[in-house]
């Protein structure tokens, strides 16, 4: 069905190829799932299939892509468009028409599909991605997680033979993810259809793979054994990483075979004091001590010289009987909530719940139909932009929104200007989040996760009191997660003031002091992480559910809890 034949593909100006020597074959109604490191070149050899490279990204491709049989040096995406469906990391980028229906219909109005088949298909697709009930709806009127399942409907409505996923899941809650995955597995399963994804979040779709391909450094692996690949993979979900320090062989990729082998293990915990609730929250505030020079540098030399000068736990920021309306939707209902100084509080909920518009109402970026907000005993809302920055700083979901220049390293250069921080401060800061990044490179140019990266780094230099992060971690790899969370954790030691809004459940467990559960625009949870999430079906992360009813979160807590104090 796909025939990669020693396809290597560069850019110009770049000093190693996005690909080399690529060399495998996709048979027909396999789940083929695709894993490296952001910026290995996964995101390249997707575009190799549906012809984007080289006809509409550029660059030089040597070798043959052969996807039913056709050349994709010879056919152009529009002439495989029939064969393959094509879903982006950022679904508002390929959406054409204004509601969700009328997107759902238009890929095949473009093919010629049968008024009556359309019909059928739109109807089928709204109900496999979840979706009937905002059929009617403006696409900018939904979350993000919306939006990447409108995407998906509109692509298997088309009716495709392929289907290529870059990040499908990334901006999904669990359950939604779930579905998503489900209704994937029977497309697969029942219909026959291939289908190709890269994805971060291993531990949700590794178990239903069929095959893996690693990349790395632009070198691809022929098809491998998941549990085969996951030996040797740098990019690995936490159920493989507590297989790999238990020596369990064959590694379990899925938690119902890995607690099958954890019983013995279970037992000994039990057998321990269990973990405090309060941890993470521990090694975050002890962060500071051991950081050394390796802390987040502080921006505007004003503006933090020792911490922020709040003692920990202090009130910054909080909203009062907040209500927001977004269009004819209350997206927001008599919210209270308070958040403190040296706070990490991750805001979690279904897609929909609200999270994105209470960051937004945070940061004063929304108009309220009652209620007030509050940062530093301020209404953010009637700040001066410079005022504002110094106050609160919001990463939002699409990156592209804070990225103006022309190349990564004036962006770099432009938000060290605009903060007044020493020059290379925003550099370093991304350097630590991304790895190496070309400053030559356009944002536009970078993987999802890279441009991530970049927006991060930029409102990290600001060194605003309050950070708000929307879903932080969409496009990053394990390892450049690790590293943000090392960095959110010193911000907190330093007294800052850190909120997330996030379906990235084992980033919770990492970092996360407080957990806040939104649903219908309602707190409906608001407590310890610990507690919050390590019983809830939805939210728990691997280790949790491998452990449970012990609230064991990470693998790092049960390291710690299985190695003797020396």
């Amino acid at each position: 069905m796909i025939d990669f034949q020693d396809v290597s593909v560069a850019y110009a100006g770049e000093s190693r190829p996005a690909l080399s020597g690529a060399t495998l074959h996709v048979d027909e109604g396999e789940l083929v799932l695709v894993v490296g490191p952001t910026g290995s070149g996964k995101s390249t050899l997707l575009r190799c299939i549906n012809g984007l490279v080289p006809h509409f990204s550029g660059g030089l491709l040597t070798g043959q892509v052969l996807v039913g049989g056709r050349d994709t040096r010879t056919h152009r995406p529009r002439d495989l468009a029939d064969l393959v469906g094509f879903v982006v990391q950022d679904p508002m980028s390929g959406f054409v028409t204004d509601t969700v229906e009328d997107e759902i219909a238009y890929g095949m109005e473009a093919l010629g599909v049968d008024p009556l088949a359309m019909r059928r298909r739109v109807e089928d697709a709204l109900d496999v991605l979840g979706l009937a009930d905002v059929r009617d709806r403006p696409l900018r009127s939904l979350s993000g997680g919306q939006q990447q399942r409108v995407a998906i409907a509109a692509v298997i409505a088309a009716g495709p033979r392929i289907l290529v996923l870059d990040e499908p899941t990334s901006a999904l809650d669990p359950v939604a993810a779930e579905d998503v995955l489900a209704a994937l597995h029977r497309l697969v399963h029942d219909l026959g259809m291939t289908v190709v994804m890269a994805e971060h979040r291993l531990e949700r779709v590794v178990h239903h793979a069929d095959s893996i391909i690693l990349v790395e450094d632009g070198r691809v692996s022929a098809l491998l054994d998941p549990a085969e690949a996951m030996v040797t993979s740098p990019v690995h979900p936490p159920v493989v990483s507590l297989g790999r320090l238990l020596h369990w062989q064959p590694l379990p990729l899925s938690v119902r075979e890995a607690r099958r082998r954890a019983s013995q293990v279970r037992a000994q915990l039990a057998a321990l004091p269990p973990p405090g609730f309060d941890d993470p929250a521990t090694s975050a505030r002890s962060a500071k001590r051991h950081s050394g020079s390796g802390s987040v540098p502080s921006g505007p030399s004003d503006s933090r010289p020792s911490g922020t000068g709040l003692a920990s736990g202090e009130c910054v920021a909080a909203t009062t009987g907040l209500t927001v309306r977004r269009g004819q939707v209350t997206a927001l209902t008599a919210v209270d909530l308070t958040f403190g100084s040296g706070e990490i509080t991750a805001v979690m909920g279904r897609n929909g719940a609200g999270k994105s518009t209470l960051l937004a109402a945070l940061v004063g970026e929304l108009p309220r139909q009652r209620g007030r907000v509050t940062v530093l005993g301020l209404d953010p809302a009637g700040l001066e932009p410079q005022a504002r920055c110094a106050a609160v700083g919001l990463v939002p979901q699409d990156p592209d929104l804070l990225l103006y220049a022309d190349s990564t390293g004036a962006e770099c250069r432009s938000a060290d200007a605009d903060f007044g921080c020493d020059p290379g401060t925003t550099a370093a800061l991304l350097t630590r989040i991304a790895g190496p990044v070309p400053p030559e490179r356009h944002p536009r140019d970078l993987s999802e996760g890279q441009r991530l990266a970049l927006a991060l780094a930029i409102v990290l230099a600001g060194g605003a009191r309050v950070l708000l992060l929307d879903e932080p971690t969409r496009g990053l790899d394990y390892q450049a997660k690790a590293r943000l969370v090392e960095v959110l954790r010193e911000l907190a030691a330093e007294g800052h003031t850190v909120v997330l809004a996030t379906h990235d459940v084992e980033l919770v467990a990492e970092v996360a002091h407080r957990v806040v559960v939104l649903a219908d625009g309602e707190v409906v949870t608001d407590g310890p992480a610990r507690q919050v999430i390590a019983g809830s079906p939805a939210f728990a992360p691997q280790v949790a559910k491998i452990m449970h009813p012990i609230p064991y979160l990470t693998v790092d807590d049960v390291c710690r809890a299985l190695t003797p104090a020396s």
